[in-house]
């Protein structure tokens, strides 16, 4: 039997206690997360040893999670804009529709910027 804040999880063919303040079941599937992430990355590059696996893995990761945080910025950004506005100012409902509609239809801004650019922002938040 486990105990709060701690799990036995298999990634990549290990097995590994986990210890941490969060739940059993929320440990077994962060870890889970990474056996598929680091399978994946095995898949492209079989060749690779398990050091290099888990080190790209860890990149890949850690670029997801800086877009994420970016996403998280931006939309937090919005939402204080949108706080700041006087109350006739606010958009309404179905004009936010038609906004989200059209930037659907445009290019994917992120595709057109470069590592370069993601790694000095990526740089900023960590500082």
């Amino acid at each position: 039997m486990e105990d709060k804040g701690r799990a036995t999880v298999q990634i990549y063919g290990e097995e590994y206690t986990v210890k941490g303040e969060a739940s059993p079941e929320y440990l077994r599937m962060l870890a889970a997360y990474i056996d598929k992430m680091m399978r994946q990355v095995a898949a492209r590059q079989p060749r690779l040893t398990t050091a290099r696996v888990a080190v790209l893995t860890a990149l890949n990761i850690a670029d997801e999670m800086s877009k994420l945080q970016e996403d998280y910025d931006t939309l937090v950004k919005l939402m204080d804009t949108e706080k700041r506005k006087p109350d006739g100012e606010q958009k309404r409902p179905d004009e936010n529709k038609n906004r989200s509609d059209q930037n659907k239809n445009r290019p994917d801004q992120d595709k057109n910027r470069s590592d370069q650019d993601r790694k000095k922002e990526f740089q900023k938040k960590k500082a």
